[in-house]
């Protein structure tokens, strides 16, 4: 059994990381810390586990094998660097980090102790993505020339969301560096890392961060990505676009069908939409943390494309600040 600490309340999905672990047969919680104290204490309670004042005292338990990080994001650097120094194997919402320079720090304080750690990017393990690579593989779209990746909802004028998701010391951003963190690693897994960002933040229900956000990414060879997300669109589906030089492929959550348009299947199956086969989804992001902690083994690909979109966000926060282009060569490491 895999005992598990949850370190902080503060993010909307640490509930639903927390019924995970209760439903995994390889793990438990036994504590809790939250740097809201009176927030960490309740959930403590009702879960009938401990509770920590100190995050030190928590990490020194031997008892404790594991913990779920989900702290606000400019906490994550000092956080995960302390429980990888406990030797304690960490699963953490995304961002992995606020900077670069922080997000790497993160990763050799992990290698060093040899623990494993997992970020949270869930639509990596859906079907859709996994079909979508299918195609990709197999070269149905030619030269990919653009990608383009939409997530938004209506958080921000529905008062849905908490209100310290939209205090910019805690967060790095709004709607860009949470929604659009989804659609931003999936550009970058179809596309590859870009070589410069360009981003604009629009502020329509007047808060601190952005509720309404586009990021392009620009590519050597022509190609571009965007990257779309906002917290004020009611009913805006989950969509990807993919377009290349021999074909288009289409996903969206409105019909949940993916449709491709290709040259490279013959001349009639050129003239036509046909609709592709989904698998099904892989184990979560939680079960492949335990796998590895199990197992020994690296999650070598998630920890990868979690520093590239760390990367990425920083420089669309950058491309905003100067309002100017960012090259990632620029990004200090």
């Amino acid at each position: 059994m895999i005992r598990v600490a949850m370190l902080s309340f503060w993010h909307v999905h640490a509930k639903d990381y927390a019924k995970q672990i209760n439903e995994h047969p390889d793990t438990e919680i036994v504590a809790i810390w939250d740097e809201i104290a009176e927030r960490g204490r309740g959930e403590a309670e009702a879960r009938g586990v401990r509770f920590y004042d100190s995050l030190d005292e928590l990490l020194a338990q031997p008892d404790i094998d594991a913990v779920v990080v989900d702290t606000p994001s400019s906490m994550h650097r000092d956080v995960m660097v302390k429980a990888a120094n406990a030797g304690k194997h960490i699963f953490t919402e995304k961002v992995l980090a606020l900077t670069l320079r922080e997000a790497n720090e993160i990763v050799e304080a992990v290698n060093r102790s040899g623990v494993k750690l997992t970020v949270s990017l869930p639509r990596l393990n859906d079907g859709y993505t996994l079909a979508i690579q299918e195609v990709l593989r197999e070269g149905l779209l030619g030269e990919l020339t653009l990608v383009r990746a939409r997530l938004s909802h209506g958080g921000a004028i529905a008062n849905w969301l908490p209100a310290h998701f939209y205090n910019p010391e805690q967060t790095g951003g709004g709607a860009l560096v949470d929604l659009g963190c989804h659609p931003m690693y999936l550009t970058r897994l179809f596309l590859g890392l870009p070589e410069s960002v360009t981003a604009n933040y629009g502020y329509v229900t007047g808060k601190e961060v952005d509720d309404n956000a586009v990021a392009v990414l620009r590519y050597p060879g022509g190609a571009i990505g965007i990257v779309e997300a906002g917290f004020v669109n009611k009913f805006s589906p989950f969509s990807l676009e993919l377009h290349g030089t021999e074909g288009s492929l289409l996903y969206s959550t409105h019909d949940n069908q993916i449709v491709l348009r290709t040259s490279k299947l013959g001349e009639e199956a050129a003239k036509s939409w046909s609709v592709k086969q989904q698998p099904s989804n892989r184990a979560s992001a939680i079960q492949q943390w335990v796998g590895h902690i199990q197992n020994g083994t690296t999650a070598e690909e998630n920890i990868g494309l979690a520093l590239d979109l760390t990367k990425l966000m920083e420089a669309s926060n950058l491309s905003v600040q100067r309002n100017q282009p960012v090259l990632l060569s620029e990004l200090a490491r």
